[in-house]
């Protein structure tokens, strides 16, 4: 008697499940939560940037805001803004360089997949073909800082990590606060 109502309670769930399953969408891939920022080698970050580290922070303003922002800063031509940016911290003479990155987080949809597979089984072109896959694009800033011999200056072992750090987060801050 319990056995059937548990299995005709299972059967009447079904139809939710299935619905759940068909309507669904499944992340494959997940863009990175940076509250602040994050000091990491940027080439685990992102492949195609350098072997160095950086401090990267998510960036929520419209492109080129920041090469707009540090060429007003430093009063630098355009053309040359992003690499090896002459910056001044406790007497010395740095670089910085600084690169946007995108990371998505992308989806499948499955009831498009399905319908589509279903439609093409009775031999007719899918309908929702580009609503299979959705992808939905994060841009983050990746901060890199060298001395004069090339030396990563955010690196654990660098003497200049702390004075660094606290100058590309005071940086960090007045670019995002500005409108």
């Amino acid at each position: 008697m319990l056995l059937r109502y548990k299995i005709q309670s299972m059967k009447a769930l079904l139809p939710l499940f299935v619905f759940l399953m068909i309507s669904s969408c499944i992340p494959f891939k997940i863009a990175p939560q940076i509250d602040y920022d994050k000091v990491m080698i940027a080439k685990k970050f992102k492949k195609k940037l350098p072997k160095k580290y950086a401090l990267i922070f998510e960036d929520p303003k419209q492109e080129n805001a920041f090469y707009d922002f540090i060429d007003r800063k430093f009063q630098l031509d355009y053309d040359h803004a992003g690499t090896e940016i002459p910056i001044v911290i406790d007497g010395r003479i740095l670089f910085m360089s600084f690169y946007e990155a995108e990371k998505a987080t992308k989806t499948i949809n499955l009831f498009p997949i399905l319908f589509d597979g279903f439609l093409l089984s009775k031999g007719q072109e899918p309908w929702f073909e580009e609503l299979e896959y959705s992808r939905n694009g994060h841009w983050y800033l990746a901060l890199i800082v060298t001395d004069i011999k090339g030396e990563d200056c955010i690196s654990p072992t660098s003497p200049h990590r702390k004075e660094v750090l606290q100058y590309l987060r005071a940086l960090r801050i007045e670019y995002l606060e500005k409108a």
